[in-house]
């Protein structure tokens, strides 16, 4: 039996949240704890799964204040590397009235894009169920050399192969590069989450359904595709299953709602001790159903990784 449920390489950075307007009139940012793959990690934790988290913080009082947070959390933190190369990665997160989020990044570099291949700890990759990452760490070196090294670890030791690309368009040098770096990974995945935003440079397709027929016919055994407040589709070579969004959720800050999902996901995945390649329509269902409640809680709160619910909280 595998030590860990799942494992996750990434970024770990401040979700610098916007928070209104001093008495002087000036704005205020909120000092939020982020990066989708740290947030499915916390997502899957706190529903009670044993996870561990690889990559760098910068050595600061973000840094710190990252390593305290997955801490908190039992996010196992013994390959979170420190450094003094880089400031941690801050992120600057605009909200509309609608919680609809914009970027603007302070990374160039940031300490999260600094992992080496050779601070990858194997032997936690060896011992997880599932091995999960984004596609930020896929924009720069070396920690896109130290990302390609994991997968290769992972597939060899017979670890199932999670992605969610995360496009941001100012951290690539263009729309091309961005997409020929999104699907470099592809031939590594057995299970792939993507937006409706993200289908055509993930997958060359524009429609939900044909983007998920195109991922299947590359050989991921299992797809999916988040459509914001209308809900999830989730495709297999059998079939393909449509669920609802949780009608009346009230939305305060859609940041890490997408790695709740595959965070609800991954959960259903290792508590059914699955293979993406074994699910079947029912499976699939009732897991799409259980990750759309898990995001539509994450969005009644603001943050990231400290809006991600626990069972507890889902069953009320």
């Amino acid at each position: 039996m595998k030590k860990t449920d799942v494992t996750a390489l990434g970024e770990i950075l401040i979700d610098m949240t916007y928070a209104g307007k001093s008495e002087n009139g000036q704005t205020l940012f909120e000092q939020n704890p982020g990066g989708a793959p740290a947030n499915v990690l916390a997502a899957l934790s706190k529903l009670g799964k044993k996870t561990a988290f690889i990559g760098k913080v910068g050595k600061d009082m973000h840094g710190t204040f990252l390593r305290e947070t997955i801490k908190k959390y039992g996010i196992d933190d013994s390959n979170l590397i420190t450094t003094e190369e880089a400031f941690t990665t801050l992120a600057f997160v605009s909200l509309s009235e609608s919680g609809e989020r914009s970027f603007s990044f302070a990374r160039n570099p940031g300490a999260d894009i600094m992992l080496k291949e050779s601070e990858v700890n194997r032997d936690l990759i060896k011992n997880s169920s599932v091995f999960h990452f984004g596609s930020l760490s896929l924009t720069h070196e070396p920690a896109r050399t130290a990302t390609f090294s994991a997968l290769k670890c992972a597939k060899e030791n017979h670890v199932i192969v999670s992605y969610d690309p995360n496009y941001r368009a100012m951290l690539w040098d263009n729309e091309e590069k961005a997409m020929q770096g999104m699907r470099s990974p592809l031939a590594f995945v057995d299970i792939i989450k993507i937006s409706d935003e993200e289908t055509e440079l993930v997958a060359g397709e524009k429609s939900p359904e044909e983007a998920i027929d195109r991922l299947l016919n590359e050989g991921i055994s299992c797809v999916i595709v988040t459509m914001g407040a209308k809900g999830a589709m989730v495709g297999i070579n059998e079939g393909k299953v449509f669920k609802e969004a949780v009608p009346g959720t009230k939305v305060v800050d859609t940041t890490g709602a997408g790695d709740a999902f595959m965070g609800g996901f991954l959960y259903k995945l290792c508590e059914n001790n699955l293979h993406p390649e074994n699910l079947t329509l029912e499976n699939i269902s009732e897991f799409c159903e259980f990750a759309n409640k898990v995001a539509s809680r994450c969005v009644e709160k603001r943050g990231g990784i400290n809006a991600m619910p626990t069972i507890t909280e889902l069953d009320a």
